[in-house]
């Protein structure tokens, strides 16, 4: 039996376990809020790993250790802004965000929170909340379209049209039938994979090598430079500029809709903290994996002589030439698993906006029921084939299509999350003047000064104008705010009944 076929059992069996879990959550999805955010009833174990798979993509398995080979470990200031981010993400938006959406009229979409938190009677909060979502979020699927594509040229010599379509069909069709909960129960296999191939492969090309005494010459020889955080040279204010660019990935973690939302759809806000320590282990091991793959990656093609034509499928090449065929398949799987996690993800999230957030803004009487569910199914799959037809042509890297869009989201929605949770007096004019700042900073940060990442002046921009335009527009003891005041209040009681407020931490401190 050929090395292929091994590979392409591997691979098939992979397929196959998606759909199988797609159906099994079909089955259970019985109405809108449940294929939009699973019933409000995931454990945490499910959440966090549902957010990790759907927060890394093909980047974890493709672009940082492309990265990290290409430029060394100045480039892992990424993966160390990351973990912060998401640390803080866990511990100060997940369980507030669980209660507030629920006390907020049930909302279910970010875009519904913003306009039931803001008491937003215009509608454009949302509206342009929604259109956001499409806008960034086709842009995100687009690249795990490149990925997929990208992943199935370099691995099998396919044609890279034929990778896509086929990475894009099978996750189109649990998503369109599954929802959320097929897009959760997935990405809990699929993160599981990432974690193990990215523990693996570096660790067999270390012995490979022989042994990190080796790696290390093959280095000290070739790029002595990509072992330190600083490039190997003087700080200048190139290198502070890359260093705190690079960092900035972390703030964009409070806007991320595919992530947030599993925050939203954990069983009670308690339940945050156990979710947290399960997130951030799977998170710190999947970093480091991706990091000393990079790394190692180095000496094992140039003891080998490979010629690494791009740099983001070193990780490929090496579980390729490493290990068993039908390891190998599974290996490549996971990378497979890393991007379809993703998109799906997306998927359901832009299905939201367009059914939830636009769909039924415009209509003056919106279906319910199984029309609604219906409507969102047809919603993922007119975003697939827009999210297809830009990847039919690429004109960036996998890593710079994902920057971009992180950076939109992390702008336009992340200081209106923190400000709606922690922040009484927000205001809908303020969020609404807020996130079109953050959203339109993105695109301009990006021609006027590209040596920053957009991210970071896009989003203190946005948190200033939000703060200002707020403060300007606040009415004390109006209806609207008696009503966001009450809201606030029941938020931090329900916290509190959770153990996870203050009142409750002040009270176990005091016994």
């Amino acid at each position: 039996m050929s090395d292929q076929i091994f590979i392409f059992i591997a691979l098939a069996l992979y397929f196959a376990a998606m759909l199988v879990i797609g159906y099994v959550a079909f089955r259970r999805t019985k109405n809108h809020e449940d294929y939009m955010l699973g019933g409000r009833d995931l454990p945490p174990g499910v959440a966090a790993l549902s957010a990790g798979a759907s927060d890394m993509s093909g980047w974890l398995v493709m672009g940082l250790p492309g990265a990290i080979y290409l430029s060394g470990l100045i480039e892992a200031w990424i993966a160390i802004g990351l973990t912060i981010g998401a640390y803080l993400n866990w511990w100060l938006v997940a369980p507030r965000l669980r209660a507030y959406t629920e006390v907020s009229r049930n909302s279910i979409t970010v875009p519904s929170f913003f306009e039931n938190r803001l008491r937003d009677s215009s509608r454009l909060l949302r509206i342009l909340a929604g259109i956001v979502i499409l806008v960034f979020f086709t842009l995100y699927i687009s690249s795990g379209m490149v990925a997929g594509g990208v992943f199935f040229e370099s691995s099998f010599n396919s044609d890279y049209l034929l990778g896509m379509a086929l990475v894009a069909g099978v996750t189109l069709i649990y998503t369109l039938f599954g929802g959320f909960l097929g897009a959760s129960f997935t990405d809990v296999v699929q993160g599981l994979m990432m974690v193990i191939a990215l523990i693996v492969v570096p660790v067999a090309a270390v012995i490979a090598v022989g042994g990190f005494d080796e790696v290390g010459t093959y280095i000290d020889d070739l790029a002595p430079n990509h072992l330190s955080l600083i490039g190997g040279t003087a700080i200048t204010g190139g290198t502070v500029l890359a260093i705190v660019s690079a960092l900035a990935w972390g703030l964009g973690y409070f806007g991320q809709p595919h992530i947030i939302v599993r925050f939203m759809a954990l069983r009670s806000p308690r339940e945050a903290k156990s979710a947290r320590r399960i997130g951030m282990s799977w998170m710190i091991l999947s970093l480091a994996g991706a990091v000393f793959s990079g790394i190692v990656g180095i000496a094992y093609m140039a003891q080998r002589g490979i010629d690494l034509g791009n740099p983001e499928t070193v990780v490929l090449v090496m579980s390729q030439t490493l290990l068993h065929p039908f390891i190998a398949g599974l290996v490549l799987a996971a990378v497979l698993a890393a991007i379809m996690s993703t998109v799906s993800s997306q998927l359901i999230v832009c299905s939201s906006a367009l059914v939830e957030d636009l769909y039924k803004v415009m209509k003056k009487t919106p279906p319910e029921g199984k029309r609604m569910v219906m409507l969102g199914r047809v919603a993922v799959l007119i975003i697939a084939i827009i999210a297809a037809v830009l990847a039919l042509a690429p004109d960036d890297t996998i890593l710079g299509l994902v920057s971009f869009a992180w950076a939109g989201f992390g702008a336009a929605f992340g200081p209106l999350i923190l400000l709606s949770l922690f922040w009484r007096k927000l205001t809908n004019w303020g969020a609404l003047v807020g996130m079109f700042v953050g959203a339109a900073g993105v695109f301009i940060w990006d021609v006027v000064w590209p040596e920053m990442y957009e991210l970071l002046p896009a989003f203190v921009c946005a948190l200033v104008v939000a703060v200002v335009v707020s403060l300007i527009t606040y009415r004390p003891g109006s209806e609207r705010q008696n009503e966001i005041l009450q809201e606030f209040t029941e938020t931090g009681t329900l916290l509190t009944v959770n153990g996870v407020g203050r009142a409750a931490r002040t009270d176990r401190m005091n016994r």
